[in-house]
């Protein structure tokens, strides 16, 4: 019998999802759920990850759950091909993180690159949350519970990828063939490994105020990417201009088809002409934004008007959750008997310690 080929994928609801998430995994998502290649898509809501850093102020986590789950719905997910569900209303996974930690040192958590780089963003220093620090270790769990064949995910994440796949390696070695090896599935287009926030800054991210949602209406948007940062050498439109580091062109490398140009710029053929043009000089930073703006005003439309009608019913999009985390639990309790069995605690299955005699 062939395995089954499983997807999880999760965000944590720490505010409204932006382009970046879109272009870097949830685009990607869609695709890979209706592609009729997976027998399984588990889409986690990742509370209990969010409460991590976020313990003082566990309402903006509830608040930004039903955010999370429109985005979800808006952008094409279908919660009768993917099990969409809340972490936390999964217990299974915090028991199996509790095993897994055995089998983790510290200094290889110290070790881990996403992790080391969390920390420094949040300026943790020597006040690590435990819960923080041990991601990775949650992050296995989340993934071996639904045996997960495969994790979309950006490239900053390939890191808790390969932690994941010690941890199910050496569980299997110790416990024998328990555990699923997960697989990553990075972005095909390598412009969306990660979108750099509209400042120029590397990151998009929430906390930077960098982000284009998917939620912006049209004004805020275009507010956004007329201030987007470019070349600040490109200051006449005569002067030559700089593509690497220009914010405008690596979104514009994410999202720009030919069917663009022929739409909205007919006097270039395809993005390189653009760039040549550009670099050479005589093509303004203005231009060059306002086809961009048609190019995301054009994507995020048909996502904002599905979200709108979304929102009129917040009933339903709970009733989905529910729903969802009751499968998914189901999904953990099967993983979670299978480990402690080959643990050898499942002490009351089977006769259990009375037949050890």
């Amino acid at each position: 019998m062939m395995s089954e080929k499983i997807i999880l994928t999760a965000d944590r609801p720490t505010g409204r999802l932006h382009i970046g998430h879109y272009v870097g995994s949830l685009k990607r998502r869609v695709q890979l759920q209706n592609s009729g290649e997976f027998d399984k898509v588990f889409i986690m809501i990742a509370d209990a990850q969010a409460l991590t850093d976020n313990a003082d102020n566990p309402e903006k986590v509830r608040q930004n759950i039903l955010e999370v789950a429109l985005d979800y719905l808006a952008i094409g997910l279908d919660p009768e091909k993917s099990v969409i569900f809340i972490q936390s209303q999964i217990p299974e996974l915090c028991e199996l993180s509790f095993y897994y930690m055995n089998l983790v040192t510290v200094s290889r958590l110290q070790r881990n690159p996403t992790v080391k780089a969390e920390i420094k963003a949040r300026d943790f220093e020597t006040s690590i949350p435990v819960g923080f620090f041990t991601y990775p270790i949650s992050q296995a769990a989340d993934i071996t519970a639904f045996r997960a064949t495969t994790v979309p995910v950006g490239e900053d994440q390939e890191p808790m990828l390969e932690q994941a796949k010690e941890i199910v390696h050496k569980f299997n070695t110790i416990y024998g063939e328990t555990l699923v090896e997960p697989e990553i599935l990075l972005p095909d287009n390598k412009a969306c490994l990660r979108l750099p926030g509209i400042d120029g800054n590397a990151k998009m991210s929430k906390s930077l105020g960098n982000c284009i949602y998917l939620a912006d209406e049209p004004g805020d948007v275009k507010k956004k990417i007329m201030s987007m940062f470019t070349d600040p050498n490109h200051i006449r439109v005569e002067d030559p201009g700089r593509i690497e580091g220009n914010t405008v062109f690596t979104y514009l490398d994410a999202f720009a088809l030919d069917d663009h140009f022929a739409r909205y710029l007919p006097e270039y053929k395809n993005l390189d002409e653009l760039k040549e043009h550009y670099k050479r000089g005589g093509l303004g930073d203005v231009k060059v934004k306002k086809f961009l703006n048609h190019i995301l005003q054009e994507e995020l439309e048909p996502i904002r008007n599905r979200r709108k009608e979304y929102e009129k019913d917040p009933a339903a999009i709970y009733q989905m959750l529910h729903d969802g985390s009751i499968k998914a639990k189901r999904a953990a309790e099967e993983t979670l008997s299978e480990v402690k069995k080959s643990m050898g605690i499942n002490y009351f299955d089977d006769g259990g310690i009375a037949s050890d005699k």
